[in-house]
C-alpha cells in the first residue's frame, strides 16, 4: 500500500502540469511580438493554474473544497487544449510535444473526482484508491 502524500510535490498528477507549465513557456516565448499580451500571457496564465490549482487543493481539508480546486485544474486544462489548438492553427508552434504530455492527463485528473486520498508520484493509480 502506498503512503499518503506529504507534499503537492510527490503528487504524480501536479508533477505532470509542472512539467506542461515548463513546457507552455519557450512555447509562448517564440510567439510574435503582437501576442504578447494577448494569447502569450493566457496561455500562460491557464498553464500556472493547472498546476497551482492542484497544489492548493491538496491542502484543503474538505472533500469540497479539494473537489473545487480540482475541478478549475481541469476547467484551466481544457483552457490550455484550446490554446493549443490555436497555437496550431495560427502556425506559431508545433504542439505535437505538448499534447502529447496533455494525453497522460487523463488518468491523473481521475484521481481528483474520486474521494480524496493522495498517494505519492509513482504510486498514484485508481486501484491504490480502493485499498
Amino acid at each position: 500500500m502506498a503512503k499518503a502524500a506529504k507534499s503537492f510535490k510527490e503528487l504524480l498528477v501536479w508533477q505532470k502540469a509542472h512539467q506542461f507549465v515548463l513546457l507552455v513557456y519557450p512555447i509562448t516565448a517564440a510567439f510574435p511580438a503582437s501576442e504578447i499580451y494577448c494569447l502569450s500571457t493566457q496561455m500562460r496564465r491557464a498553464a500556472i493554474s493547472v498546476a497551482a490549482n492542484i497544489a492548493e487543493g491538496f491542502k484543503k481539508r474538505g472533500i469540497s473544497d479539494k473537489t473545487r480546486f480540482f475541478n478549475i485544474a481541469q476547467g484551466s486544462l481544457e483552457e490550455c487544449r484550446h490554446y493549443l489548438i490555436l497555437t496550431q492553427d495560427l502556425g506559431y508552434a508545433e504542439t505535437g510535444k505538448i499534447e502529447k504530455l496533455l494525453e497522460e492527463f487523463p488518468g491523473c485528473l481521475w484521481l481528483m473526482r474520486v474521494p480524496w486520498r493522495p498517494t505519492i508520484a509513482a504510486r498514484d493509480t485508481p486501484e491504490l484508491l480502493n485499498s
